[in-house]
């Protein structure tokens, strides 16, 4: 009886101690603040970041401020360690809520204050309360701040607002590294590479970050040559790389075909620190499928400790680029058996697996358990590799009922694979429909009036020639010229259709004159219905001679060793004439040509092609 009596008498005092140092809402605390003043204790039992933190967006903000007033702490550093708190919070806009809460009751702000505000609006991308913000900053004399100008800097970036990030950046007192390096972030993000250079050139000074935006603005603005050469001369004034410059550069490679050099990067993230990163794995996987040596991706792959869905999308679209579909099926059941969960980009390496090599049911199978297995919705994507799939397959009826029952409007690349599909097969009337959808969501993409130019000329329609010639013209719409490229000796050799300028010019035209021999031997006839001119036969010839991956071989095969593989880039789909020659000359000359189209990888070895003619 004594001990319930004593634990009874102790009970209020150790319910007072723990709302002094645990309440939980404005009512505890005012339960608390009402003991101290019963009790005559100090203010200074209370926690002052705690008075901050419960009544900082109640109804009882004013209470709680005149409270804390009669602490000696400043009230403004009291809550900048609120604001702190809810700008990173998942709730970033009671940030602001508390600013304007603490402009209307005169606590004023400091340069931490504008910090959290600005962090919350820039997570919201609130454009009205960042430029409050930014008049603070103005007012009260931070402008001198320079990492309080460098935030103000990016949120107007990342808001799209360059013209007003250039202005104040001209007008910036001072400036460092990170103030260059931010204009030239949001000017590579918003496409203006020019700009982007400009600033990267005046940099009084530069670290790895500038040297990276850099090159991937290059890759992003289709300069992969530049990104290179600016990592050469990043390497040759001594700047270390970091994982994101080699993920940049390896993507430059890739775009480049630039085999060798990719190896070179390879083998310096092998003596980096961040040889095993999973995103510079992924990206060297991709950089080897891209150059054509699905081996060494294989290898990287094969040695990964870790793999994520990229590394399995990447490794499946890969085998796909290069006709092995049942490869690409096999990996993706070893995905699934591994218990990695799928997503839509996988499903689009498992499609043109499909679609590169005709496995219509397959590819049906793969769509419709993509929602019913997965529960991946399919996209537009997804759904333009259907029609390559139906169209290339001859299916052309069935790819315009799968077009015209699409659940979301098909675009130019849908309709640009029924466009393809209709080449291939020679069907005019589903070819002039598919035109005129192209030419309205399309209009200015020269690659699907040519199509239809070479469907009609192939019929001998030349009149219909003649006809989507004038039309190219007068909406101003030029045909790509063909180009190839080949890398010898770390030099990259551009060539283009006709090109007889090259350095290298009589011997290349003397080399196909000697392998045009041997092929005419082994019954070779040249295909002159792919020059789709009106002209005599002998100048289709002479044409069809002059296209630029046989001058790329030939340069190739005059500058390497015998044995060596032979590399060619080109921006166009590989023509008829050209494939049939290409394996022909593999299997005279004894060399491995490897050739990356617009679409896919062929692989000619011993007078045969990894795609098995379906392409």
């Amino acid at each position: 009886m004594q001990v319930s009596l004593s634990t009874s008498l102790h009970s209020p005092s150790s319910h007072a101690q723990t709302l002094l140092s645990n309440f939980n809402s404005p009512l505890e605390l005012k339960q608390a603040h009402a003991h101290l003043i019963k009790t005559n204790t100090p203010h200074s039992s209370l926690s002052v970041s705690r008075i901050a933190s419960v009544c900082a967006l109640s109804s009882d903000f004013s209470y709680a401020h005149q409270l804390l007033a009669q602490f000696p702490d400043p009230q403004t550093a009291i809550w900048n360690s609120c604001l702190r708190t809810l700008a990173e919070s998942d709730s970033p806009s009671d940030a602001i809520l508390l600013f304007r809460r603490l402009r209307e009751f005169d606590v004023l702000p400091d340069s931490f204050t504008c910090a959290f505000v600005l962090k919350a609006c820039t997570a919201l991308l609130d454009d009205k309360n960042g430029k409050i913000v930014h008049g603070f900053v103005e007012k009260l004399g931070f402008k001198w701040n320079l990492v309080l100008q460098n935030m103000i800097l990016n949120f107007y970036g990342l808001c799209g607002e360059m013209a007003t990030a250039r202005l104040l950046f001209d007008n910036m007192p001072q400036r460092d590294v990170v103030s260059w390096n931010v204009m030239i972030t949001y000017l590579v993000k918003i496409g203006d590479f020019e700009g982007a250079y400009g600033f990267f050139s005046r940099m009084p000074e530069r670290n790895v970050r500038s040297w990276t935006m850099m090159i991937s603005g290059c890759v992003h603005s289709g300069k992969p040559k530049e990104g290179v050469e600016l990592f050469m001369e990043m390497q040759k004034i001594g700047v270390e790389a970091n994982e994101v410059t080699v993920v940049a550069v390896l993507a430059a490679c890739a775009d480049l075909g630039a085999l060798d050099f990719g190896k070179r990067v390879h083998e310096y993230s092998k003596r980096s620190r961040f040889g095993k990163n999973v995103r510079v794995l992924n990206t060297l996987i991709d950089m080897y499928v891209k150059c054509g040596c699905l081996e060494e991706a294989r290898r990287v792959f094969n040695e990964m400790e870790e793999r994520t869905v990229v590394s399995w999308s990447t490794m499946i679209q890969g085998l796909a680029m290069h006709g092995q579909a049942q490869e690409a099926v096999r990996v993706f059941s070893m995905m699934i058996e591994m218990g990695v969960m799928p997503n839509g980009v996988t499903f689009i390496g498992l499609l043109h697996a499909c679609s590169h090599m005709g496995l219509v049911d397959e590819g049906r199978r793969f769509f419709s358990g993509m929602t019913r297995d997965y529960g991946i919705i399919p996209e537009i994507e997804h759904y333009g590799c259907m029609v390559h799939l139906f169209s290339r397959a001859g299916l052309l009826q069935e790819a315009h009922e799968f077009i015209m029952n699409m659940p979301i409007k098909p675009n130019g690349v849908v309709w640009g694979a029924l466009l393809g599909g209709c080449k291939v097969h020679k069907n005019i009337k589903l070819a002039e429909e598919a035109t005129r959808h192209l030419a309205q969501l399309d209009p200015l993409n020269d690659g699907y009036y040519v199509v239809l130019s070479n469907i009609y000329a192939e019929a001998e329609r030349w009149e219909d020639v003649a006809r989507v010639r004038k039309l190219m013209k007068n909406r101003g719409v030029k045909k790509t010229p063909g180009c190839s490229s080949i890398v010898v000796d770390g030099v990259i050799h551009e060539f283009v259709a006709g090109d007889d300028t090259h350095s290298q010019a009589d011997e290349i035209f003397g080399m196909w004159e000697k392998l045009l021999g041997h092929m005419k031997l082994r019954g070779y006839v040249p295909d002159t219905s792919v020059v789709l001119l009106d002209m005599e036969e002998k100048e289709k010839e002479k044409f069809l001679y002059r296209h630029s991956e046989k001058l790329a071989l030939c340069f190739g095969l005059i500058n390497t060793p015998p044995g060596v593989v032979i590399r060619i880039m080109k921006n166009l789909r590989v023509c008829e004439d050209c494939h049939a020659t290409f394996k022909l000359i593999s299997a005279i000359a004894n060399r491995e040509i490897v050739v990356r189209d617009r679409n896919r990888f062929h692989r000619f070895k011993d007078g045969a092609c990894s795609c098995q003619d379906y392409w």
